[in-house]
């Protein structure tokens, strides 16, 4: 896990240089810190991507490894309780974070949002994501190498959730911890699986976005598309669909609109849309 000295966009950090070289560092350049551990099965996970990302990224931010058993004083000082735990740290501040280990494509996101790649960096489009079956195959070897790390089966079920394998995912779900189960990555998942279960037997997105487009008013039509883009992967688009119900039949089928747009909220990891999304359903409501 250690970060090679050939790669001077990746650095190991401890007490001594912390504050030169993040704190003083970010000044200039943005600094994302992984606070990681030997014996983290998740963290032999998110290093390799956070290092490949630091080297697309060409320069354009820097990626501090902080050992927590090495520098436990660091990992006390930032209050960190798990790992992996990710900063990023602007103008010797602290702008943003996460915990856990995040789907490459989550992780592009959380970066875009705060840097942009530097001239010589790798093109966006040139690189080729881990797509979810992918994703599966590797946390799968993974979990036969260490089945003692229960964090794993976590991003395992996520994965086959994202590849659309609803049962699978429900499956490994079932055998996790009582600490991981509240998770909030895991709470999301259960919210997700509960409306994948409306689609059990439901048309498929093209047959639904045709009856839609037939008849505006086929509510159940509209309401399962919305439910399909919304685990797809198109969120605003699965929210408009559950919008377009509430404004104008907002009573039908018990108020169906409204519940499926507070469970869709629990299930997205991105609050200015939710935040947004909220506002538009309190304008219906009240």
């Amino acid at each position: 896990m250690s970060a090679t000295t050939a790669d001077t966009h990746v650095f190991d950090v401890r007490e001594d240089n912390f504050e030169a070289e993040v704190l003083q560092a970010s000044l200039t350049t943005p600094i994302l810190v992984d606070f990681w551990a030997t014996w983290c099965g998740p963290c032999k996970t998110l290093g390799p991507m956070l290092e490949k990302l630091a080297g697309e990224f060409n320069g354009a931010f820097r990626l501090a490894k902080v050992d927590v058993d090495k520098s436990q004083q660091l990992a006390a000082m930032f209050g960190i309780r798990s790992v992996p735990t990710v900063m990023l740290v602007k103008d010797g501040q602290i702008v943003d974070g996460f915990a856990g280990a995040l789907p490459e494509g989550q992780l592009r996101e959380f970066l875009q949002r705060h840097v942009q790649p530097a001239d010589g960096a790798a093109n966006d489009a040139d690189a080729v994501p881990e797509s979810p079956e992918e994703a599966i195959n590797r946390l799968q070897q993974a979990i036969a190498a260490e089945p003692d790390q229960p964090e794993l089966k976590l991003d395992l079920a996520l994965a086959l959730m994202r590849a659309g394998h609803a049962e699978a995912a429900e499956a490994e779900l079932t055998t996790l911890p009582a600490n991981l189960a509240t998770d909030a990555r895991a709470v999301r998942l259960r919210s997700q699986l509960d409306l994948a279960r409306a689609l059990a037997g439901a048309p498929s997105l093209p047959e639904l976005q045709q009856r839609v487009q037939a008849d505006a008013g086929d509510w159940a039509a509209r309401d399962l598309l919305g439910v399909r883009l919304l685990l797809e992967g198109d969120a605003a688009g699965g929210l408009d669909q559950f919008l377009a119900i509430l404004e104008k039949a907002r009573e039908w089928n018990d108020g169906q609109a409204r519940k499926r747009l507070l469970a869709a909220f629990t299930t997205l990891d991105d609050a200015e849309l939710v935040g947004r999304y909220r506002r538009r359903m309190a304008s219906l409501v009240f």
